[in-house]
């Protein structure tokens, strides 16, 4: 599954460079004007498969941001509810992001970051 998944992303990444270059030399004329859209059709490329192979940690690192959000978000209003000073919200904003920072360091190491040689160290 992995090898296929492989090449799919890469002829993606492929029609992408080639799209790049496409309108790159829209935009120039002449041989000498090569190197540039070669250069744009890489980098589309690159940054295209580069970005389609990361899609997996980027959507567990967002879950995971989104649960641990919950947290600090249901802190700072509990306090800005349950005390009458208007600056308790900051202290509970402080005490939830603390709470969900160290939840999310842990859920990222586990979940995100995991056994694919990828930031493995957190």
């Amino acid at each position: 599954m992995r090898v296929i998944k492989y090449i799919g992303f890469a002829i993606i990444a492929i029609f992408v460079n080639l799209f790049f270059q496409f309108l790159t030399f829209k935009l120039q004329s002449g041989f000498e004007s090569l190197l540039a859209p070669m250069l744009c059709g890489t980098l589309a490329g690159l940054i295209t498969k580069y970005l389609l192979d990361q899609a997996r940690s980027f959507i567990l690192y967002s879950l995971v941001g989104i649960f641990t959000s919950f947290i600090f978000w249901a802190t700072e209003i509990t306090f800005h509810i349950f005390f009458e000073d208007p600056k308790a919200k900051y202290l509970g904003a402080f005490i939830g992001l603390s709470i969900g920072y160290s939840i999310k360091y842990f859920l990222d190491k586990r979940y995100v970051f995991n056994s694919t040689g990828r930031l493995s160290h957190v």
